[in-house]
């Protein structure tokens, strides 16, 4: 029996104490925008490393400014790649709490898939990587490379503290390529590989007016109504067709290739059970591309909080002393953060209501990236996946943002790999998170496959 297959072996008799160890570390609540949480989330830091510890795998806590982060390497092996596997432990909040069907950090198996918040986004799938190294270096089967552990508790709120002191780790989490577990499948039986990631942006948009609540039927009419103005202020940001109407917002957006466009819309999709899925009439977008194009290449804009006024039971007639959004943007490659900033207080300026005041409050931001869909990294994952899942995995590019991974290609000077498990209806940052307990397990079968295909490369790219 093979070194690979011997572990392969040992991955299926471990497999139900996988998904136990899973179920521990789900069921801490590191919600790291939580201050509240703060002991939680060291506690998640502190079930890595002591997952790390049984391994026998050095590893340290390292602290932050805000949340630990968790480090942890095999040894150095002359002439073979260095692979840093990258993810985190920290989640989303769970509001609102009436929708769980079980709770939230009450992790539960139901038709195949494990319910909890971080089920997918990220504890189960980074833990597929922490999983085949764990059983290879406790269980004596020699890897082929060296693999870097980086988990961080602060991905959920940005990561800032990992960029800022990115440079200064640069020796010690020096490799050849980073390997992520943050995205997901193309469809259900479909594995993909992902090469691409939107950027973001995040704001608050405070509009102020009175000086306290006032009565409607006394005021109304005699002042503007700041929950009025900030509707007024936010529909002139994107047009009933999708385009965002900021002055400039599209100068630098980078146009998909035609053979990008012939290879996406040669995939398997359908509007009509995509629309279904996440429970909507239709689809809607930006004209002129399709439902893939603009989820995974097109800039957006989205409200994703609105706060004004009463919000309990009954009427209260008042007009709201303040009235506030949180807003993000999905950005593509060549749209820089900053220049959106600066566009975005311009435009406040510019459609600014009279009668109330407007501050714009910038949370976070990160640019879009590419990988090379060429690399031998890309090309010893598709056989690793396709050895695991049974079908071979397609290109694609994803909405979402990993904030740090730009830095990790630009500091680092690596390759990346972007390897999802989950699936679409994930319900990630939703009520009733899940990840399909049979992926889980194929998604660690593919991860030691693929230190096996990356030490075939026998050198240092």
């Amino acid at each position: 029996m093979s070194a690979t297959n011997s572990l392969l072996h040992t991955l299926d008799q471990s497999s139900e104490r996988h998904l136990q160890e899973l179920i521990q570390w789900l069921r801490i609540p590191s919600i790291s925008s939580d201050t509240s949480r703060k002991s939680e989330v060291e506690q998640a830091a502190k079930w890595v490393a002591d997952k790390f510890d049984s391994a026998g795998i050095p590893n340290e806590i390292m602290a932050t400014e805000r949340h630990p982060m968790v480090f942890a390497q095999t040894p150095k092996i002359d002439g073979a790649p260095v692979v840093l596997v990258y993810g985190h432990y920290d989640v989303q909040p769970v509001e609102p709490l009436d929708q769980w069907i079980s709770g939230p950090f009450e992790p539960t198996v139901r038709d195949g898939n494990l319910y909890a918040r971080g089920a997918t986004d990220d504890k189960g799938q980074v833990l597929t990587h922490i999983q085949s190294v764990c059983e290879a270096v406790a269980g004596g089967h020699p890897l082929p490379l060296q693999v870097k552990f980086l988990i961080e508790g602060e991905e959920e709120v940005g990561s800032e503290n990992l960029e800022r002191m990115l440079p200064e780790l640069r020796e010690q989490l020096a490799c050849d390529c980073v390997v992520i577990s943050d995205s997901g499948q193309y469809a259900d039986g479909q594995p993909a590989i992902t090469y691409g990631l939107r950027g973001i942006a995040t704001y608050e948009l405070r509009v102020d007016g009175p000086d306290q609540d006032l009565h409607s039927g006394s005021f109304g009419g005699a002042v503007m109504n700041p929950a009025v103005a900030l509707c007024h202020l936010l529909s002139s940001m994107v047009d009933q067709e999708g385009r965002i109407q900021i002055s400039g917002y599209y100068d630098n957006v980078r146009e998909l290739s035609k053979s990008e466009r012939q290879q996406w819309r040669a995939l398997p999709q359908d509007d009509d059970s995509f629309a279904r899925a996440i429970g909507v009439d239709q689809l809607f977008g930006e004209k002129g591309y399709t439902t893939d194009e603009r989820r995974w290449a097109r800039p957006t804009f989205d409200i994703n909080g609105l706060t004004a006024g009463h919000q309990g039971e009954g009427v209260k007639t008042i007009i709201p002393a303040t009235a506030s959004a949180k807003i993000s943007f999905r950005l593509v490659p060549d749209q820089d953060p900053r220049d959106l900033t600066a566009a975005l207080q311009q435009h406040i300026d510019d459609h600014a209501v009279t009668g109330v005041r407007c501050t714009l409050k910038s949370d976070h931001g990160a640019p879009g990236m590419l990988a090379d869909t060429d690399s031998r990294f890309v090309h010893a994952a598709i056989g690793a996946i396709e050895q695991a899942f049974g079908v071979k995995p397609v290109l694609i590019r994803e909405g979402g943002s990993i904030p740090i991974v730009t830095q990790f290609q630009e500091v680092l000077d690596c390759d990346c790999l972007l390897l999802g498990w989950g699936l679409s209806d994930d319900n990630m940052h939703s009520p009733n998170e899940k990840f399909r307990v049979a992926d889980y397990h194929r998604g660690i079968r593919a991860s030691a496959i693929l230190w096996e295909e990356i030490g075939k490369l026998n050198q240092t790219v």
